[in-house]
């Protein structure tokens, strides 16, 4: 557990997103937030008592604007407002992905600019607090005027309806809240819409599978170190002075963590000299190349999610002392992030799978046809490389990008859209394959090293090892071993193998 709450109104970073969205950080909401909230409203409801038009305060939405709507329904409107839009459909969120959209959108709230309540700020942080999560369906946003359709149900769970996750159930949210001692929030003028309007759901998936990548393509370079070593292949491409000679980021710190982990192995010495192979195959010796392309790439990701995370989403904003209509609630540069990097974890699947490959096929030095023991009575290791292949060519198909695509929505209003939460849904799904497909080269490189033995390999594949026979036992003989080879994809997407190297 963190020592110290988040404090709401500040920026965060994606690991205090995955800490608050995985209930292991608590939050804070300060006075002076609710000062800056209140001064906000301040200007908000003046320009309201002005008479003039104020969009989705005293007007309709989207090609509805142009309609303007008496004080007295003014309350009326924000909650058509909530549930017309609550209306997202296909499995839920998870309760993480759903938390994180929560805490993302009560943190932009308590940021000023959105002309809410402090009334509202408290509720909701109070739902946070209480373990109130909504249950958000995960399809329904085109990622335009934000991600109106599955923040409509974080709304609706605020005012008593629908349904939430609560104390490890699923329950009708006005039960929840009074469980918790709250009671249904009555909406005032714009806090439907600043509920709504913003990006903070494809913020949440997204942000939370990038947290996923990365410990992936960690994973990778222990799955790849081990490859090396169990296809006796060569260290040497990894040396520090020849990639100072292509000196990008990822490319340089892919090497170093490849070197580290074969650091003192005993397979290496036993075949350096009588070797005749001149140069290992790309999947091993391009292995920095190709992985340090993929970290430059989910670095860029982290980037723009991170900018995206401490920015004024909403429409319109309150600024200064003026309330400003603009389009901070388009998900674009969301949309390439995820779409950039579901395609580099594609590469990085695709490579693993291509070790895998040359690992199981048996004409390495000591390796048996498929690993295994009777080759032809046994098939050994043969299937588990289709596996990562079927799920290699998913993710080709998967890391087709969502942001290529744009669909015209109200009425023609909303002509050009970012498709960014699809982005953020495929990402998600590639990130789990390209897991579960270095799952399978760890697993089945792991068996390799065995014909090795009592051979060892570097100090930290053999960490790495340790940790991975911890949960998952090598086959003796032919096994089924669906239930291993999840087990260890799991163990990936935790970060147990992050400290190997």
């Amino acid at each position: 557990m963190p020592s110290s709450a988040f404090k709401l109104g500040a920026a965060p970073r994606l690991s205090d997103l995955e800490e608050v969205a995985s209930g292991r950080r608590k939050t804070a909401l300060g006075a002076a937030v609710l000062r800056a909230v209140a001064s906000s409203r301040q200007v908000l409801e003046k320009a309201a008592s002005s008479g003039r038009a104020v969009y989705g305060v005293n007007t309709g939405f989207g090609e509805l604007a142009s309609t303007r709507i008496s004080p007295e329904k003014v309350a009326a409107l924000q909650r058509n407002l909530v549930v017309s839009h609550a209306c997202g459909v296909g499995e839920p969120l998870s309760e993480a992905e759903a938390r994180g959209l929560l805490f993302l959108r009560l943190n932009e709230l308590c940021r000023g600019f959105s002309g809410a309540r402090p009334a509202l700020a408290r509720h909701l942080h109070r739902m946070l607090a209480a373990g109130i999560v909504p249950r958000v369906p995960s399809r329904g946003s085109v990622g335009a005027s934000g991600d109106l359709a599955p923040q409509a149900h974080v709304a609706l769970a605020a005012i008593g309806e629908g349904d939430v996750f609560f104390r490890g159930r699923r329950a009708p949210a006005a039960r929840a809240l009074s469980a918790a001692g709250l009671k249904p929030f009555a909406l005032a003028a714009k806090e439907g819409l600043a509920l709504l309007n913003g990006t903070q759901a494809m913020q949440s998936v997204g942000g939370l599978a990038l947290r996923d990548a990365l410990r992936v393509w960690r994973a990778a370079h222990l799955a790849c170190a081990v490859s090396l070593d169990a296809l006796t292949g060569t260290p040497d491409p990894f040396a520090a002075a020849l990639q100072r000679l292509k000196p990008h980021p990822g490319q340089a710190e892919s090497a170093r963590l490849l070197r580290r982990l074969l650091a003192g192995s005993q397979i290496r010495r036993s075949h350096v000299e009588n070797d005749p192979r001149v140069q290992d195959t790309y999947s091993l010796r391009c292995a920095p190349q190709v992985h340090g392309a993929v970290k430059d790439r989910l670095d860029d990701a982290c980037r723009v999610v991170e900018t995206e995370m401490r920015s004024a989403t909403d429409n319109p904003l309150v600024i200064g002392q003026r309330v400003v209509s603009g389009g901070n609630f388009h998900g674009q540069a969301l949309a390439f992030a995820f779409d950039g990097a579901a395609l580099a974890l594609t590469a990085l699947a695709n490579i693993s799978e291509r070790r895998s490959f040359q690992v199981t096929v048996g004409i390495a030095p000591r390796l048996k046809p498929f690993l295994a023991r009777d080759p032809g009575l046994e098939s050994g290791w043969m299937i588990p490389q289709y596996v990562a292949a079927a799920l290699a060519s998913e993710n080709k198909a998967l890391a087709h990008p969502a942001s290529a695509d744009s669909i015209p929505t109200s009425a023609g209003k909303e002509d050009f859209v970012s498709m960014g939460m699809g982005a953020a849904l495929k990402f998600k799904a590639v990130t789990r394959n390209a897991a579960q497909v270095v799952a399978i080269e760890l697993c089945a490189a792991a068996q390799a090293i065995g014909f090795h033995r009592p051979l060892r390999s570097g100090k930290g594949v053999e960490r790495g090892l340790s940790v991975l026979r911890a949960k998952v036992k090598a086959t003796r003989g032919d096994e089924s071993v669906s239930e291993r080879l999840e087990t260890a994809a799991k163990m990936i997407l935790a970060g147990e193998f992050d400290s190997c190297a």
